[in-house]
């Protein structure tokens, strides 16, 4: 180290920044706290557009520690940690992300309001007895796991560290976990993680995809319409000069309306209604102030109060070009509400795209304006940053992510929202630029995204508009009810996506996606990572989806239940074998253990109403090919692979009876007629040669 290098770290003194211009990410040109200061930002450490902002708020720490802390963070801001610490501990790297970073900081302060508790004040020569008893303090803590006590503890383990390389070190022991092993220390194993997170109900995803397709395929022309007149209506307004004329336009305005008892222009403020005054403005060519000291501080004519008695809308002019089946969807778009159908329309997006793509919500934040160009022939791709396993050649995190090898695949959806989004944004600007989607009349460009905070409520506020939207339709039945697991928040849409493919529901979600042309996609989009990410999530939900199967064919066959096909006699004994693998499946091996083995390989296909037993040599499903899994959207009713249940049957039973009763009306064709009592028929043979061919688990085992 030359000796210019080895001076940034010598004792900072209050001036010093604390963060150095080498570990500034690249064009940062902000502020820079000093070592001084009571408050570190740490922005000069984050390029993550989609990352928050935290700042270390030194007066929260007691008054003794918080000086010898604030050395040790400062030093593991600017100083990279030697090798030898790193040596054993894999998911170590020399440097510290600023998440990690303020995680580990707002650790060492519970660990100082704790020490300054048992009556000690200072951390100077802290032994490793304190350091335990933290550590058992922290198991009895309530609702903290295995995984979180791993990361306190870890953060801790970084206070030594980091501790040992500062200019002036305090001397804390190791900790004793960081010796000998962290089990000890650590309540018993749990399954944390995104495979643990719950994927959204299809009865809640259903409608909320239906609604977000609407708003970007059918509403977002009308919407971005009525955003641009908002916008002339308003300049027209404040750019109306305050004069007499413009004031008599006014009262002339307001009092033919007034002596006809028709509404004045009004929106809610403050939980009041108030006169619209930019919309009245433009609409009597004045200004906006002259509206609001007549309504208000001149009281003319008691204006406010007849306003509270007569509320009226503020219609834009723009037309309705959006339909729901013929109908419009609103008649039409009030001044009024256009910037919060602008943030429902960027909602409807972002759940557009992390839905259908399978990115992870920092992904879909990091997009920018150009990353889905038009393509010369074959599927549009994604171009954009991965950050979670972003790193640079020594291992350390790298804020602003790297440009993922292999573009996403987009489906036209997808592509559609992207095109939405890049009329709301700047030339090459993010495409949840945090300044552009408050939707005010600025469109700069900042390095920030949509905060995760703020898109939850958004995502929540979007599914209540589109219930109240559903039922002003009289569409009862696509309101969005709330899902039995909570909020919806971000990462559960890229668990859902796996589910919905594994398992492929019926209802709105497979109305308005074909989940085997979407697997296809996703799958090539994560091609190149080595089963990694979507891959697992995959794997995982797919033989979820065989093991809840198996398990409830084998309490039917338990129960007394039948079943009949060529395959019958394997479907039971895989079901036999549920039990061995009953409970959660969590990881890609249990998950494995599984897929891999054939003679679990038994799928529901309730379009179809059999239970698909699958022997790739006699699929007729894939006669050019040796898919490891059918194809159940291509089921053939003489395939050797098909088993069917007394439930099946029951269902085949009413559907058959439902197209008789199809045919029977007079409305249909003759035509028609007669395929709908050719199909029943077909039906009502396989439920009778199910009745005639079915077995019974005692029959085939004789017990």
């Amino acid at each position: 180290m030359t000796l210019a290098a080895a001076q940034t770290f010598l004792r900072p003194g209050r001036g010093t920044p604390v963060v150095a211009p080498s570990v500034r990410v690249a064009g940062y040109a902000g502020q820079v706290a000093a070592y001084g200061d009571l408050l570190w930002p740490l922005d000069p450490l984050v390029a993550n557009p989609s990352a928050p902002r935290k700042r270390i708020d030194w007066t929260s720490f007691p008054p003794r520690t918080r000086e010898e802390l604030r050395l040790v963070a400062w030093t593991m801001i600017n100083k990279p940690l030697p090798s030898a610490f790193l040596v054993g501990r894999p998911a170590w790297h020399s440097r510290v992300s600023a998440p990690m970073l303020y995680a580990a900081v707002m650790e060492w302060r519970h660990f100082a309001i704790w020490l300054e508790a048992t009556g000690t004040s200072t951390l100077d020569n802290c032994p490793e007895a304190t350091l335990a008893a933290y550590a058992r303090h922290l198991i009895t803590r309530p609702g903290v796991g295995r995984e979180s006590l791993v990361k306190k503890l870890g953060c801790l383990t970084r206070l030594w560290a980091f501790d040992t390389i500062s200019p002036a070190p305090l001397g804390i022991t190791m900790p004793p976990w960081a010796r000998d092993g962290v089990d000890d220390y650590l309540p018993a194993q749990t399954s944390r993680g995104e495979n643990s997170t719950d994927p959204i109900t299809p009865a809640t995803m259903g409608p909320l995809l239906i609604w977000a397709l609407r708003m970007v395929d059918d509403f977002s022309a009308d919407v971005l319409a009525s955003w641009q007149e908002t916008h002339r209506i308003t300049e027209l307004a404040e750019q109306t000069a305050c004069t007499p004329e413009s004031k008599a336009r006014l009262k002339q305005y307001l009092e033919e309306r007034m002596a006809r008892g028709e509404p004045i222009p009004s929106r809610v403020m403050f939980g009041q209604r108030l006169i619209c005054a930019r919309y009245v403005a433009a609409a009597s060519a004045s200004s906006p102030r002259q509206v609001n000291a007549l309504a208000s501080t001149q009281r003319w004519q008691g204006l406010a109060a007849y306003v509270r008695d007569h509320p009226g809308h503020c219609p834009l002019e723009t037309p309705i070009a959006g339909h729901i089946e013929g109908q419009p969807w609103t008649t039409a778009i009030d001044y009024t509400q256009s910037r919060d159908l602008m943030r429902h329309l960027g909602t409807a997006c972002f759940i557009v795209i992390a839905y259908l793509t399978g990115m992870r919500p920092g992904e879909v934040l990091g997009l920018t304006a150009g990353c889905c160009p038009a393509p010369a022939s074959g599927r549009h791709l994604i171009h954009g940053r991965v950050f979670k396993h972003a790193s640079d050649e020594d291992g350390n995190h790298q804020s602003a992510g790297q440009m993922r090898d292999v573009p996403w695949v987009a489906i036209p959806p997808v592509v559609s929202a992207i095109r939405v989004l890049e009329r709301l944004v700047p030339d090459g600007g993010l495409l949840f630029d945090s300044a552009a989607h408050t939707f005010q009349r600025t469109r700069a460009a900042t390095a920030t995204s949509l905060g995760y905070e703020g898109l939850r409520t958004r995502i929540e506020d979007f599914a209540r508009w589109a219930s109240g939207l559903a039922l002003r339709l009289g569409r009862p039945h696509e309101t969005i009810p709330d899902d039995p697991h909570g909020d919806l928040g971000l990462a559960r849409f890229r668990r859902t996506l796996a589910w919905h493919i594994a398992r492929r529901p019926g209802g709105l979600v497979a109305l308005a996606i074909q989940y085997g042309h979407l697997r296809t996609a996703v799958s090539a989009g994560y091609a190149s990572r080595s089963r990694d990410g979507i891959h697992d999530l995959l794997d995982i939900e797919t033989a979820r989806a065989t093991a809840d199967t198996l398990a409830a064919l084998h309490t039917d066959l338990q129960a007394g239940a039948s079943i009949s096909g060529p395959a019958a006699r394997r479907a039971i004994r895989a079901a036999g074998q549920a039990p061995a693998f009953a409970g959660a499946i969590r990881t890609r091996r249990q998950a494995r253990d599984i897929l891999d083995n054939p003679q679990l390989a038994v799928y529901d296909n309730p379009h179809a109403f059999v239970m698909c037993v699958y022997d790739r040599d006699r699929a007729l499903c894939h006669r050019l090919d040796t898919t490891d899994s059918p194809s159940l959207d291509r089921c053939r009713p003489s395939c050797t692979n098909i088993a069917r249940t007394d439930d099946h049957a029951t269902q085949i039973t009413r559907r058959a009876a439902a197209l008789e009763d199809q045919a029977d009306t007079e409305a249909v064709p003759g035509p028609l007629t007669d395929r709908l009592r050719h199909h029943a028929a077909r039906l009502k043979s396989a439920a009778a040669e199910h009745e005639r061919t079915r077995i019974t688990l005692r029959q085939e085992t004789g017990s």
